[in-house]
């Protein structure tokens, strides 16, 4: 069995982001919708940006029930992830956009002084907050 990360592990392990996370959202249909996300991380919860309007944030708007994966690794030896569980919410008024747009070039190590001004129209942040985190390390015997 595969060891589990702590809640620190996890925050490193999300921090140095070793790819795309994968949201998963349930259509209208009834079929989980997954995609590849660039995110961030404030504290606890996620957060994915994307455009406005999109299936996935039509998803959550209907249902805020969604999960994220992030794995990386090409042998049993090396394979490592978390899945994450939460309740999602989707902003797309200007004051947070910019709020969270500087967020994420701060965390890029963007200057202050070159930081955006504006909101970036059109866009839209998802917010992830976790209710459940399983995570796995097959490099570590559980």
């Amino acid at each position: 069995m595969p060891a589990k990360m702590t809640p620190q592990e996890v925050h490193d392990f999300l921090d140095r982001k070793p790819g795309w996370i994968i949201l998963s959202t349930m259509g209208r249909d009834g079929y989980p919708h997954s995609v590849p996300l660039g995110y961030f991380r404030l504290g606890d919860d996620l957060y994915l940006g994307c455009r406005a309007g999109t299936q996935k944030v039509k998803n959550i708007e209907r249902n805020p029930q969604v999960s994220l994966v992030l794995e990386t690794g090409s042998t049993m030896r090396d394979i490592k992830g978390v899945m994450i569980q939460g309740r999602a919410r989707v902003y797309t008024d200007a004051e947070n956009l910019l709020r969270l747009r500087r967020e994420a070039e701060r965390l890029r190590g963007v200057p202050e002084s070159e930081r955006s001004q504006e909101a970036a129209m059109g866009s839209a942040y998802i917010k992830v907050e976790p209710r459940r985190v399983i995570s796995w390390d097959y490099g570590r015997e559980g």
